[in-house]
Parts: C-alpha cells; structure tokens; sequence
C-alpha cells in the first residue's frame, strides 16, 4: 500500500526546467535510494515532500495523518543544552507521560484524589507510553549516540561547543529518533567513520518505516534498500533492487534500447529505399506501394525511442612523469602526539611501486596528520620517514586547503603550472567539464563537488608517480566516482588512500592498514576481505548484519535449496545465451535480405521484391519476439539471482 504518492511533479524556475513529470510512490517498508548526478533536484524534491519548497506541477499525496521526518527539521535549537539532553528532548511527549505516571502513582499511594479515576488514567496512559516506546527511550537515545560516534564524555558537552560534523551528527540522531513514517535522509553517512556507517544501515535495516535515501556511498546502498529512483535528463524512473542491482538493469535496458533503435532505423532506411524505387518507376500501382510504404515509415517513426545520450562526462587520466624505485615508502616506528593527546605509536609500514593501499582507522586517529608527517608538513615526535628513489609525490586534501577561493577556475591552475599555454589550461578544464563562461567563475562560488574536480585536475597535471589520496571521493556524485574509480585503476603509479567509500575500498584495494593508538594492523586485501578476517568483531554489533547472519547457523536444508537455486540460475544463463545467439543469428539474416532488397536484380523482379520484403517482414515479428524472451528471462534471472 502506498503511503506517499508523487504524480507528475515538475519544478521550474525562471531560467530553467529543473525536473518534470516525475512520478513514483513508497510503500509502507520501503527503503528507496534516491540517485542522480550533482544538480538533477534531489535535495529539491525531498524540500517539495516537506512543503519547503513550491510545486510547479503535479502533485503529492500522503497518507493521512503521516508524518515525514527531514534532517533540516531537526536541527540543534538550543545552544546550551548538552548533547544527551538535546537528543532526549526528541522524546519530550514520552517525558511529560512518565513524569504524568509518577505524580498519578504517588497520588493513589497516598489516596489523595478520585481514585477510581486515577487507576483508569493510570492504565490508558501506562498502555500510551508503552506503545510509544517509553520503557525505552533512555536506552535507544545513549545507543544512537554511541552508534553515531559520540563518546561518553561528549554526552555532557553543550551543542555550542560541537563542530559542524557532530552537529549533523546529532541532527541525524534527531532525525532517527523522532518516530517519522517517513525518513528523508540527504547523505546520512557524510562526517561519519565506517563503524557509525555500520551503526545506521543496522538502524535503517530494522526500522519498521518507509526510508528515502540520497547518498553518493554505493556500498550503503546496496546495503539498506531494496529500491532504486534515479532522476535523470529531467525525469525519473523507479528500479526494483539495490544500487548494483539497478546499474546491471540499466546497462542491460540500455544495451536493449540502443538495439531496437538500431533495427527500427535500418527499417526506415530500407522501406525509404522501396519508396524511392517505386516513385522512380512511376506507374499508378507504384505510387499507391510508395504511399502506403511512407505511412508505414512515419508509423515507426512515431514509434521510435531515441536512447537517451549519456551525461556529459570527464575524461581524464593520472600519468607518472617518471618511475619511481621499487621501495617508495618505509615508515618506521611512528609516534604523534598533540599535548597530551596521543594519535598513534608504532607505526611501521612499506609500501613498493604499484601498490594501491588504503588506511582505515576511526574519525580522529590521526590518519590526515600520517599523511601531513610524510608530507614534511609535520614533525613525528619518533621515528622516520623514508621516501624512495625518483618518487614524487602528489597530494589530495580533503578540505581542498591548498586552493585560493579567490582565484578563478582558470587562474587557480594556470597559476599552479605557468608553463601551460591558456589554450593547454582550457582544455584541461573542458575535460574536467569546466567549459565557456565557467573556467572565470571563483572558486569561492563553486560546489563542493566542483572543487574537487580542480583538486584532482591539478593532480592529473602535476604526473606524480606516488599520489597520496585524502577522501578523494567526498563531494563527488556517483558517476563521477566511478570515472575515478576506472582512472585509478588505469594509473600505473603508486597510491596511499585514506577513505570512507567502502565501495571504492572495494573495487582499488590490494591492502588495507587499519590504523589505531598502538600501531597498524594490515589486512591483504580489499574491504571485503578485511571485512571477513574481523569477524570476530560481529558479535559486537560493529559490522553489517547481513554479514553477521552469513555467518549464522543455516537450515539443514539450506544447503539442498542452495543448489536448487544455483541449477537455475544456470539454465536460465543457459537460455540467456542462446537467445542472444538467435537475435544475433536473425539480425545478420535480416541484414543479407536487406542486401537483397538492395540489389538490381530483386529490384526489378516485382515477385521477388514482394517475397523478399514478406521475408523480412517475418524476420522482424521473429526478432521482436526474441527480444520478449529476452527481457523475460533477463527478469528471471536477475530475480534468481538476487534471492541468491
């Protein structure tokens, strides 16, 4: 049943269509991703749900009396409140019950007042507070603190002296807590360390609402939705299955699309040609095949679906000016502390020429001040730093503090690399998608997302052969993400990343080094890997659940039902293949008749003509059906395999 429709919304401003005629609905249970690239009106959509924003067209519906909850909503109001009390205050009307049930309890205690009608009091607001979760209260509001990253001591901090981080934190507690039917979650895992991440797809997992997510972390998507709305070129399209899931739909769609498109314009092309002959033959009855032939051309015409062209994309690639030696990074012993702060102790670490390794570690210990020590920007209080022979490094910041906001897009890199020609500077900006106009825009006035795309310009520019990678993928949308990802994976140099992205972990690393108070630990191999040799980390809730349960007891039949399902998936792959190989089959028999259509010898025999095109004309219905079976069993499969 749905408990949100959007019918046909559109939002215009006054220089341009922002989206329109989007329609989708949620169900009561829903987890739905919300993707798109930077710009498409995500967080506009989610501002006109709430009624923040105007509706140009269409409309929303709701179920009555349901409420939704948005993180803007539940901002931090009150300066001097601590951070425990500012969280509890989400559960005010459950604090007014209690302190209601004590006064009532002390009352009859005491026999003071209509007791008849205390105990009936007593008894529909004790079954009120119980059904709102007011035995519980306390326990789930430490629990999101804890989870979301809050230490102990950090409970009794007030919310002025929060950083903006811990401020959205906290936001995001609120807004968990608040008992919504329908959460909007606008990137819910930025300023969060991959434990708190963990924390919250545990959260949304288990809560019993309706969820719509915009997040740019792939992995965490996968992990809590079941849906995927992507908003593109200005409309929407709903996709049943989690981000991997969808990105496999929509290549297979595409790849379908540009086929048909493909087939319906030879089609036109050839019943053109036929139009064409028959005019130059002149006679009535040719006129007659010519009209009717030119119907049937702006029939398919009618019928025909243009694929939609790719989001204009960056073009890019890191290449190594020179090669470094086979040794490029031996840290050992390393020590750093900030006054009586201790970041980190014995931290030993060589990292050899192609290596792509990252560093994991909880928010705050000390992974951006190990980069700035082998930076030279900081001191190690003990140890050393030895960098290999010919390497040069290149460095990512995550808080870009290495650009002059002032500066112009084309002034900021030009100035970077004076030996470039404007002509050479423009072209790198194009293909970091900063074009005309655009290339004279401060800094100062761009997107998160933008800057960063002029960080990792002048990286590509500088061709160092060991890139030291703080964050890389903060504030970029998902699909230049995925350029990056290929990028890197291209890049023959070595790399030392510091991330969150555990998809991006997933897909770059052949190391990882978790990086504590007392050291590193190192783990050979990607996010996965690590993820399997901590399990002994399950029981204490850090770690995804579903890998938690992976690791359950199974069903002594599980095993029986396992290979059922694998033997199906097989066949249907089977199918798959020779349906694909028939379409192949009939395409390149349609292509040898369409041959024939073209020759002199068919083109003036009339019989043969009408026999030929008759032929054709039965390839095609044969091919159309193909593609039915082939989406039909597309389907199968891609159920077969999810339930896998």
């Amino acid at each position: 049943m749905a408990v949100l429709t959007v019918n046909n919304l559109s939002k215009i401003f006054v220089e341009r269509v922002l989206f329109e005629n989007i329609s989708f609905h949620l169900e009561k249970g829903d987890k739905v991703g919300l993707i798109g690239a930077n710009g498409v009106g995500k967080t506009t959509l989610f501002k006109m749900i709430t009624g923040q924003e105007e509706i140009s067209g269409g409309g929303i519906s709701k179920e009555k009396n349901l409420t939704v909850g948005y993180m803007e909503q539940h901002s931090c109001s009150t300066p001097d409140r601590t951070v425990y009390n500012e969280l509890l205050s989400v559960f005010e009307q459950q604090i007014q019950d209690e302190k209601r049930l004590d006064e009532i309890a002390f009352l009859i205690e005491n026999n003071m007042g209509d007791i008849e009608h205390l105990v009936a009091e007593q008894f529909r607001l004790r079954e009120k507070f119980e059904r709102e979760g007011g035995l519980t209260y306390v326990s789930r509001t430490r629990a999101a603190l804890n989870g979301l990253g809050f230490t102990d001591d950090e409970f009794y901090m007030p919310t002025e002296r929060l950083s903006g981080g811990q401020r959205s934190k906290l936001s995001l507690a609120k807004l968990l807590l608040s008992g919504s039917d329908i959460l909007l979650l606008d990137e819910p895992t930025n300023h969060l360390d991959i434990s708190a991440v963990n924390w919250l797809e545990g959260f949304i997992r288990e809560y019993r609402g309706t969820v719509l997510v915009v997040s740019h972390d792939r992995y965490f998507l996968d992990t809590v939705t079941n849906k995927t709305l992507e908003i593109e070129h200005g409309k929407s399209q709903m996709y049943i299955g989690s981000y991997s899931v969808f990105m496999e739909k929509k290549q297979k769609q595409q790849e379908l699309l540009e086929r048909q498109y493909e087939n319906q314009i030879k089609e036109i092309s050839r019943i053109e040609g036929i139009v064409e002959q028959q005019k130059r033959w002149g006679r009535e009855r040719n006129f007659i095949t010519a009209a009717s032939k030119q119907k049937q051309i702006e029939r398919l015409k009618e019928d025909l679906v243009v694929p939609e062209s790719e989001l204009e994309q960056v073009h890019f690639r890191f290449t190594p000016k020179c090669e470094s030696g086979d040794d490029v990074l031996i840290c050992e012993d390393l020590s750093k502390s900030f006054g009586n702060k201790r970041l980190f102790d014995n931290v030993n670490f060589h990292i050899r020429k192609g290596e792509r390794v990252f560093i994991l570690g909880e928010n705050g210990c000390g992974k951006t001040t190990l980069f700035k020590i082998i930076q030279r920007v900081y001191e190690q209080d003990k140890g050393m730093v030895t960098l290999g022979a010919n390497v040069e490094t290149g460095y990512f910041d995550q808080v870009q503090s290495d650009l002059d906001l002032s500066k112009s897009a084309l002034n900021e890199v030009w100035d970077a690399f004076p030996y470039l020609t404007e002509t050479e500077v423009r072209t790198a900006l194009g293909r970091f998608l900063f074009k005309g106009d655009n290339v004279f825009r401060q800094l100062r006035e761009m997107s998160g997302g933008e800057r960063a795309r002029i960080a990792l310009l002048k990286l590509m520019l500088r061709g160092a052969n060991f890139m030291l990678l703080d964050e890389p993928t903060n504030h970029l949308d998902t699909g230049f993400r995925e350029q990056l990802e290929q990028t890197l994976l291209d890049y023959t140099g070595t790399m030392l990343i510091i991330s969150h992205d555990r998809y991006f972990i997933n897909k770059l690393a052949d190391r990882i080094l978790v990086l504590s108070k007392d050291g590193l630990k190192e783990y050979l191999g990607n996010y996965d890997y690590y993820i399997e040799k901590t399990s002994e980390s399950f029981d204490k809730g850090i770690f995804p659940e579903k890998i938690k349960t992976a690791q359950g007891t199974k069903k002594t039949n599980d095993y029986a039902l396992k290979k059922e399902r694998q033997s199906n998936i097989r066949k249907l792959k089977t199918r798959l293949k020779r349906c694909e190989e028939s379409i192949a089959e009939k395409e390149e028999n349609i292509a040898a008749v369409q041959e024939l259509l073209q020759s002199e010898d068919v083109l003036a025999d009339y019989e043969k003509l009408m026999e030929h095109t008759k032929k054709l004309e039965q390839l095609n219905e044969s091919l159309e059906q193909l593609y039915t079976e082939w989406e039909e069993v597309s389907s199968e499969l891609e159920k077969a395999e999810e339930s896998e």
